[in-house]
C-alpha cells in the first residue's frame, strides 16, 4: 500500500517519535527526505555527530560508505539504512585492486615500506583498513590538503585513492607533481601517486560551460568541488568541499551571480536566486537519489516490528584498522 508524500511523512514523524532512532541525512539526498533528517551535512560530519548522538538505531539516508563509517566509529549503533545505495567511486576500488596499486609502485622501483597511503572517505571499509594496516589514513574533500601535508613530512611517496580528481587537484595546489596509475608510464618520479578513480557526477562539468556562463553572466562566479577535473577546477574562481561551497554561497552578496559544479540535490537548496547549476544536464547523483520517503518509512517500519532491514554490519579486523585511519585523520 503506498501513500502520498505527505501521509508518509506523518508516519515517519509518528514512528520517530516512538522510536529509539535518529535518522541522519547526507546533502545530496532528495528534498523530502533530507527534510526528515535529525542530523544532516556531508559524511564525515554526519559520522562525527552520530557519535554523540544517544540513539540506539542511526537511520543513515546516504550511500553504503557512509554508513559503514558511522559503523566503525560508534561499533555500539545499531546503524541501518533505507537504502544501501553504493557510491559509483567507492565501487572503483577494493582491497585487491589496492594491492595491485602498490604492486604497480613496486614495479617501478617504490618500496612498500616507502608508500604512505591515504583514502578519500568515499571509499568502503576494506580499502580503509588496508590503508590503516599500511601507516596511512582517511581524508576528506576539506582536509585533504592537510592531511597530505601531515603525510609528507615522513618523506614517503603518497599513494592517493581512490579519486585522481582530488589527488591531482591537491597536488597543484601544493605544487607537487601527481601521476596516475595506468594513466601515466613514469610513477617513481612523482609525489602523489593516484589511483584512477573519480565521481561520475562531478565529470559532467566541462569547460564549455564555464564559457556559456561567463558569457551569459559577466562577472559571475564559478564555485566547483574538488573532485571536478584540475581543468575545470583551474578556471573556477572557488574550489572547496560542500561544506566550503555552503559557506561561500551564504557569505557572497546575495545579488552576486554563482555558477555551482556540484550535485543538483545541494545547488538547488542553497539560495532562492541568482544561484545556477554549471552544466547543460541535471547533475544528479543517480545513487544518493535512490532513497525515497518510502524506503524511509519501511526501515522504521522494520525497526517498530523488531526486525530491521538493511543493517551495516563490518567484520571485526576489517573495522579494526578502519578507525585506526579514521582515527589518524581526527587527530589531525
Amino acid at each position: 500500500m503506498s501513500f502520498t508524500q505527505e501521509e508518509y511523512k506523518e508516519k515517519i514523524i509518528a514512528l520517530k517519535q516512538k522510536l529509539d532512532v535518529t535518522i541522519v541525512a547526507h546533502f545530496y539526498q532528495r528534498d523530502e527526505v533530507f527534510e526528515m533528517g535529525d542530523i544532516t551535512g556531508d559524511s564525515l560530519e554526519l559520522a562525527k555527530r552520530t557519535m554523540d548522538d544517544d540513539a540506539k538505531f542511526v537511520l543513515f539516508c546516504g550511500v553504503g560508505f557512509m554508513g559503514q563509517s558511522v559503523k566503525v566509529l560508534s561499533p555500539q549503533k545499531r546503524v541501518v539504512m533505507p537504502k544501501i545505495a553504493c557510491c559509483a567511486m567507492a565501487r572503483m576500488i577494493d582491497s585487491l585492486y589496492f594491492d595491485d596499486s602498490v604492486k604497480a609502485m613496486n614495479n617501478q622501483g617504490v618500496l612498500t615500506e616507502n608508500i604512505l597511503p591515504i583514502t578519500y572517505i568515499n571509499s568502503n571499509a576494506d580499502v580503509k583498513a588496508k590503508v590503516g594496516q599500511m601507516g596511512g589514513m582517511v581524508c576528506t574533500s576539506s582536509n585533504a590538503k592537510k592531511i597530505i601535508t601531515s603525510a609528507m613530512k615522513e618523506g614517503k611517496k603518497i599513494l592517493f585513492v581512490p579519486d585522481r580528481c582530488l589527488g591531482q587537484n591537491i597536488a597543484i595546489d601544493m605544487g607537487l607533481k601527481s601521476a596516475v596509475i595506468g594513466i601515466d608510464e613514469d610513477l617513481a618520479s612523482a609525489d602523489i601517486i593516484c589511483y584512477d578513480g573519480f565521481c561520475s557526477v562531478h565529470q559532467l562539468f566541462t569547460l564549455d560551460d564555464i564559457k556559456f556562463y561567463r558569457k551569459k553572466y559577466p562577472g559571475i562566479l564559478i564555485a566547483v568541488h574538488p573532485e571536478c577535473d584540475p581543468s575545470i577546477c583551474a578556471k573556477a574562481d572557488f574550489v572547496g568541499s560542500t561544506s566550503q561551497i555552503i559557506k561561500y554561497i551564504a557569505d557572497a552578496d546575495p545579488e552576486q551571480k554563482i555558477a555551482v559544479g556540484t550535485e543538483f540535490n545541494l545547488v538547488n537548496r542553497l539560495r532562492p536566486k541568482n544561484t545556477y547549476v554549471l552544466s547543460s544536464t541535471k547533475p544528479e547523483c543517480p545513487t544518493m537519489n535512490e532513497t525515497t520517503l518510502e524506503d524511509v518509512y519501511i526501515a522504521l517500519k522494520a525497526i517498530d516490528d523488531g526486525e530491521p532491514i538493511n543493517e551495516i554490519t563490518i567484520e571485526e579486523e576489517t573495522a579494526k584498522w578502519a578507525k585506526v585511519a579514521l582515527d589518524r585523520m581526527m587527530a589531525l
